[in-house]
């Protein structure tokens, strides 16, 4: 009895905690967007994406490296699994973020990014995964209140300004890479434990941006050690990378890919009210209503 006891609890608990998770990662992460565009025009955005996964490395090995180590075994075995997430998640996806960061301002940024959710719900129903009326109406919600805030509740300049940014194309490619990377975690082995995957993809995410690295000091110089960047580049490293991907990589192993990117939608949110009271980027009553749209989107499709 007491055995079906805490089993019933653990049913009970388990999707509450990949919640509080994954709005744990979502927070954390969204400013990150707010200190890639602060950094815009001090540090290259190669350059801050290196660094950034350095110090992760840095901060997670303490935890991680003996543990992989030890599974050393399973990563060779499942290395092309490892280093196709390496790949999306690490060396692709936060490079893109920061190179959309010198054109386009942090809450556009997190507005676009706010598209991965749709990936993660597409690749999780090709898997095979049944999502449920409520999560998908929560999710269409959502998804209608980012596409009004992009298309009518942003506050740029003009339409001309809202559409020939670079940035945007790049923001694109950035949400696809973190959809594509959030699917992909439901595959990870078994046998794999979670910091040893953190430290490994950080590990190989930082040698693979080794030689965009070596370019990018001989061809634009390095940076400025300043409290300015420095301490930029230390929350990026910790705060959004060891903490935040280590949260939202146990969401999803807890409530899937496709409910905690439900959760994910409240970035934009985020985002927005950070990058107003930092960056003083102007939020509008429009953005404030599809803000409303975003919340009850997240509400009704994260319900446990």
């Amino acid at each position: 009895m007491a055995l079906a006891l805490h089993r019933t609890t653990s049913r009970t608990t388990a999707p509450l905690l990949g919640l509080v998770l994954a709005a744990l990662a979502t927070v954390v992460w969204s400013g990150s967007f707010v200190t890639s565009r602060a950094l815009h025009d001090s540090v290259p955005p190669v350059q801050q994406a290196f660094w950034r996964w350095v110090v992760a490395l840095v901060a997670v090995a303490p935890f991680g490296a003996r543990q992989a180590w030890r599974q050393r075994d399973v990563i060779r075995r499942h290395f092309g699994f490892v280093l196709l997430a390496s790949l999306l998640g690490v060396a692709a996806y936060n490079t893109l973020v920061n190179q959309a960061g010198l054109t386009t301002r942090a809450a556009d940024m997190g507005m676009i990014m706010a598209a991965s959710p749709v990936l993660m719900a597409v690749f999780e129903r090709v898997g095979g995964v049944r999502l449920g009326g409520r999560r998908v109406a929560g999710l269409l919600m959502a998804c209608a209140g980012v596409v009004l805030l992009v298309g009518g509740g942003t506050a740029r300049g003009g339409a001309a300004d809202r559409y020939s940014v670079p940035g945007d194309l790049w923001m694109i490619a950035a949400a696809c890479c973190f959809g594509s990377y959030s699917a992909l975690l439901r595959r990870r082995p078994a046998q794999l434990g979670s910091t040893a995957f953190l430290f490994t993809t950080f590990l190989l995410g930082a040698a693979m941006l080794l030689p965009a690295q070596a370019v990018s000091l001989s061809v634009q110089g390095g940076f400025t050690p300043t409290s300015g960047t420095v301490l930029p580049l230390l929350y990026v490293g910790v705060a959004s990378s060891a903490v935040a991907f280590f949260a939202w990589n146990k969401a999803v192993s807890l409530v899937g890919a496709a409910r905690a990117g439900v959760v994910y939608y409240l970035q934009p949110v985020c985002v927005a009210l950070l990058s107003w009271a930092v960056l003083g980027e102007r939020v509008g009553p429009a953005q404030l209503l599809c803000m409303a749209l975003i919340l009850g989107g997240v509400m009704l499709g994260a319900a446990v």
